[in-house]
């Protein structure tokens, strides 16, 4: 099978999970969802580099943040570059970064994030009883003394706009100068998403269960 008849294959089983998902995972609406999912047609060729990548490393395939970043070629494919370091060769820990993934999506209750980034921060070293902690909206006692250091970092850069020299300190314990710059990219970078899926009220898989359910903390 020819390289485009493949990517073809692989966005039509992407789109078929992803149209159901629209469905299943947000509230039943008379109107039509603010951002379609887009299909193999939709698909122009300067967008075929950019489903190739995505479809290599997305556990939502071209739903969630790609359906939208799409849209946008030339800006989507600076995130993706941008998402690339941050994910794949970023100088913060992988468990220390995605755990700064995961804070970020509990603020923002970000279905999306939260589903996609558990399976990789638990296979990174964080604990199940540190992520459930952070799913019910607690912070979590059984956090490492670096992941408390971070947690503590993005909550109170998020909430007060400002970093306590206490705080900064604490973090700048457990990472150099290069890696407090990455995990302040990577806590930024992970809100916008999480804002840009909020806006477009973007569903996960269908047959999942969603994170948080109605009436959760």
């Amino acid at each position: 099978m020819k390289t485009s008849g493949v990517l073809a294959a692989m966005v039509l089983a992407a789109t078929a999970g992803w149209l159901g998902a629209m469905a299943w995972n947000t509230p039943a609406k008379s109107r039509p969802p603010r951002f379609a999912q887009l299909t193999e047609a939709d698909i122009s060729e300067q967008q075929r580099p950019m489903v190739q990548y995505i479809l290599s490393i997305s556990r939502v395939g071209i739903g969630g943040p790609y359906n939208l970043l799409l849209r946008s070629p030339a800006g989507g494919q600076k995130m993706l570059d941008l998402l690339d370091y941050l994910r794949f060769h970023s100088s913060v820990p992988a468990r220390l970064n995605e755990f700064a993934i995961l804070t970020q999506g509990r603020r923002w209750r970000s279905q999306t994030e939260w589903f996609s980034h558990v399976p990789i921060a638990l296979k990174a070293g964080v604990s199940s009883q540190t992520v459930e902690e952070l799913r019910l909206n607690k912070r979590p006692a059984t956090m490492q003394p670096d992941e408390a250091a971070v947690y503590d970092f993005v909550m109170e850069l998020y909430a007060r706009h400002t970093v306590s020299d206490a705080t900064y300190d604490r973090l700048h314990g457990f990472l150099n100068d290069q890696q407090i710059v990455d995990l302040t990219l990577t806590s930024g970078t992970y809100d916008s998403l999480a804002a840009l899926m909020a806006m477009a009220e973007q569903g996960i898989p269908p047959g999942k269960e969603l994170p948080f359910k109605p009436g959760d903390p």
